[in-house]
C-alpha cells in the first residue's frame, strides 16, 4: 500500500465511513513545500456534513487517526498535515524503481485488450505538413501509454486515399501536368497542380464537371484512372515513410479509404435491413434524433457513398477483426459533431463495439495565428521543421559541446524531440501556435531540458561507475532529495491518469516536475562527494535517470545519455 492509500485508509477510519475512500482521495492535496507536510487533507467542504467548523473537524479527525504508519500529523487549521516516514519511503521507492528499472510503473489493468488507433492519416498526394503532427505524435504518444498500462494498441494510419479530391487531382495533371515533372518531385508538383485547380476553378466552374467524371471513372475502376491513383499513393506513402522514420513512429497497418470501397455495399445493406435508411431529398440517411442529432447522410442522391460510409465500414471492420475494448480516433476537435453522429448510427445498427468508440480530439496548430491549408497553399512542410530544428540543435552542439562523440546522432535526437514533447506538453484539446526557437531552448518548459536532466544524471553515473547503487536510501537525508524521491514515487499513477484521460500531457508536464526538482537537488547537493550517503545519493540519480527516459520514451522522445 503506497502512502497516498495509507492516508486515505486512515481518514475513511477517522471519519467512520462518512466519506468513501474516493471521496477522500479526491480531497486531498500535495502541500508547496515539504516542511507543511507530504498531503493535506482540508477540511472546508465537511463543515455542512459534520456542521462543525473546519478547524475543529481537523483537530477531532487528529485526535482519532491512527498515526502508526506516519512520521507525524499536523493540525494547521483547517489542514490536516500529513509526514511520512522519510528513511522507510525512500527506501521502498529507490528499491521498487531500481529493480523494476523500464518496467516501472507497468501494470495490466488493459489485460492485453485491443485498441484500434485511427491515427495521422495524411491525404494521398499531399505533403505531411506542420498540421499532421499532431495526430501522428499524439496517436504514437497514446499507444505507448496503453502498452504500459497492459493493452495492446494497433496503430492504423487511415490513409487519405479515396474521394472527390483524386477527381480533381486527375483532372490538373491531365491539363497542366507531366511525367517527367512528377517524377523529378513527386508531392509538390501535384500539390502545385492541386493549388492551380482550385485557383482555376473560381473563373472555370465547369472543371468541377470534369473532377466529377474522372472520380466517377476511378470508382468504377477505368484502367488510366486507376493507374493514376496508384502512382500518386506510391510517391505519398515514400516520402510520408521518411517523415515517419524522422519521428520514429511506425504503424500496424495501412488501410485507407480505398481498402473499404469493397465493404460500402454490405454497410447500405445492413442499413436497409435494419430499416434505418430514410429517404430525404433523393439522398439516404439515417435519422438521428433521438440522439438530439442531425441525420446522417449516406448516400448522396446520385448514389455517391460519403465518409461516414467509409467510417461505417472500417468500424465494422475492425469490430470484426481486433473485437477492440477501445476504439480511438485521434482526429482534430472540429471533428467532434461527426463523431458523434458515426458513434450513434453504429449504436443503431448494433454494432458490438460501438460504445466503446472514442473521438479523442486536439486542438488546432497555427503559425503566426494562421490556419493551414493545402487548398489555398498555407503550407509548413513537416520534413522542413524537422530538419530546421535538427539544423537548429547541431550549432547549439556545436556551441557548447563540440568535441561530443556522436554530435550528430544527439543532435537529431533533441531536434526532433523538440517536436514532439513541445506539442505533448500541451493538453491535446488546446491550440498551439507554433514558435520554433522556443521548443529548442534547453531551460525552461521544453524537450531538451528534460532530455538534459536525464543526460547529467548519467553523466554522473559514468564518473562514478565504481560505486554500488543498489544500497538502502535510509542514509538519504537532503529535503531536496526528498522531494525528488515523492516525485518519482508518483509515476505509476502518472502513468495510469495519463491512460484514463488519453492525455499525453500528463507525462509530459511530470517529466517537466521531475527533471525540475532533480535540477534543484543536483545544484544543492554534492552528490559525488565520498561519504556515508554517496551509494544512496547515486542510487537516487540512478532512479531519476530511469524515470526519465521512460517518461520520455512514453511522449515518443528519445533520451541521449551525453548533450
Amino acid at each position: 500500500m503506497d502512502y497516498k492509500q495509507k492516508v486515505t485508509a486512515a481518514l475513511v477510519q477517522a471519519l467512520d465511513g462518512q466519506l468513501t475512500a474516493e471521496e477522500v482521495q479526491a480531497k486531498l492535496e500535495r502541500p508547496k513545500t515539504s516542511d507543511k507536510g507530504d498531503l493535506a487533507f482540508p477540511t472546508f467542504t465537511l463543515a455542512k456534513l459534520l456542521h462543525q467548523a473546519p478547524q475543529q473537524i481537523a483537530q477531532n479527525l487528529a485526535d482519532k487517526l491512527d498515526t502508526t504508519d506516519f512520521e507525524k500529523v499536523e493540525v494547521v487549521g483547517p489542514y490536516l498535515n500529513f509526514f511520512f516516514d522519510k528513511a522507510g519511503y525512500s527506501a521502498d521507492t529507490l528499491k521498487t524503481v531500481l529493480t523494476a528499472g523500464a518496467d516501472y510503473g507497468q501494470n495490466q489493468d488493459g489485460n492485453n485488450g485491443n485498441v484500434p488507433i485511427d491515427m495521422s492519416s495524411p491525404n494521398i498526394a499531399k505533403p505531411m505538413s506542420m498540421g499532421h503532427l499532431r495526430s501522428t505524435v499524439i496517436g504514437n504518444s497514446i499507444a505507448n501509454i496503453l502498452t504500459k498500462n497492459g493493452y495492446h494498441p494497433i496503430k492504423d494510419n487511415h490513409l487519405g486515399d479515396w474521394g472527390t479530391q483524386f477527381g480533381k487531382l486527375i483532372t490538373a495533371y491531365k491539363l497542366w501536368g507531366n511525367e517527367a515533372d512528377v517524377k523529378k518531385d513527386p508531392i509538390n508538383k501535384l500539390v502545385e497542380y492541386y493549388v492551380r485547380f482550385h485557383k482555376e476553378d473560381v473563373d472555370k466552374p465547369e472543371l468541377d464537371d470534369i473532377a466529377r467524371e474522372w472520380f466517377r471513372k476511378l470508382e468504377a475502376g477505368d484502367p488510366e484512372a486507376h493507374k493514376l491513383w496508384e502512382w500518386f499513393r506510391e510517391v505519398s506513402l515514400q516520402e510520408f515513410n521518411d517523415v515517419y522514420k524522422e519521428l520514429g513512429v511506425k504503424f500496424d497497418t495501412y488501410n485507407g479509404e480505398a481498402f473499404y470501397n469493397d465493404k460500402l455495399a454490405e454497410v447500405v445493406q445492413l442499413l436497409k435491413d435494419k430499416h434505418l435508411l430514410v429517404e430525404s431529398e433523393g439522398a439516404q440517411v439515417v435519422d438521428l434524433s433521438k440522439y438530439d442529432l442531425n441525420p446522417a447522410l449516406i448516400l448522396k442522391s446520385d448514389g455517391a457513398s460519403l465518409y461516414i460510409t467509409r467510417d461505417i465500414a472500417t468500424a465494422l471492420y475492425r469490430d470484426r477483426t481486433y473485437s477492440p475494448v477501445k476504439n480511438l480516433y485521434v482526429v482534430g476537435s472540429e471533428q467532434t459533431y461527426y463523431f458523434k453522429q458515426l458513434k450513434a448510427v453504429l449504436e443503431e445498427m448494433g454494432v458490438k463495439s460501438a460504445p466503446n468508440l472514442q473521438h479523442v480530439p486536439f486542438g488546432l496548430i497555427t503559425v503566426d495565428g494562421k490556419k493551414l491549408s493545402t487548398r489555398s497553399g498555407r503550407i509548413i512542410l513537416l520534413a522542413k521543421v524537422l530538419e530546421e530544428s535538427v539544423k537548429l540543435a547541431q550549432e547549439e552542439i556545436a556551441e557548447k559541446n563540440p568535441t561530443l562523440a556522436n554530435k550528430d546522432e544527439v543532435a537529431k535526437q533533441v531536434g526532433v524531440g523538440a517536436i514532439v514533447f513541445g506539442d505533448l506538453k500541451n493538453e491535446r484539446t488546446n491550440n498551439i501556435d507554433f514558435v520554433l526557437a522556443d521548443q529548442l531552448k534547453f531551460e525552461g518548459e521544453t524537450g531538451p531540458y528534460v532530455q538534459y536532466a536525464h543526460a547529467r544524471a548519467e553523466s554522473i553515473l559514468r564518473k562514478a561507475a565504481h560505486v554500488d547503487v543498489t544500497a538502502d536510501a535510509n542514509q538519504l537525508t537532503d529535503p531536496l532529495a526528498w522531494d525528488t524521491i515523492k516525485a518519482l514515487a508518483d509515476f505509476p499513477q502518472i502513468v495510469k491518469m495519463a491512460c484514463d484521460e488519453l492525455e499525453p500531457s500528463v507525462i509530459a508536464k511530470y517529466a517537466i516536475r521531475l527533471a525540475k526538482t532533480f535540477n534543484k537537488y543536483y545544484a544543492h547537493a554534492k552528490i559525488l562527494t565520498d561519504d556515508a550517503e554517496l551509494s544512496a545519493r547515486l542510487a537516487l540519480v540512478k532512479a531519476v535517470s530511469t524515470v526519465l527516459k521512460e517518461a520520455l520514451r512514453l511522449l515518443g522522445v528519445q533520451a541521449p545519455d551525453e548533450m
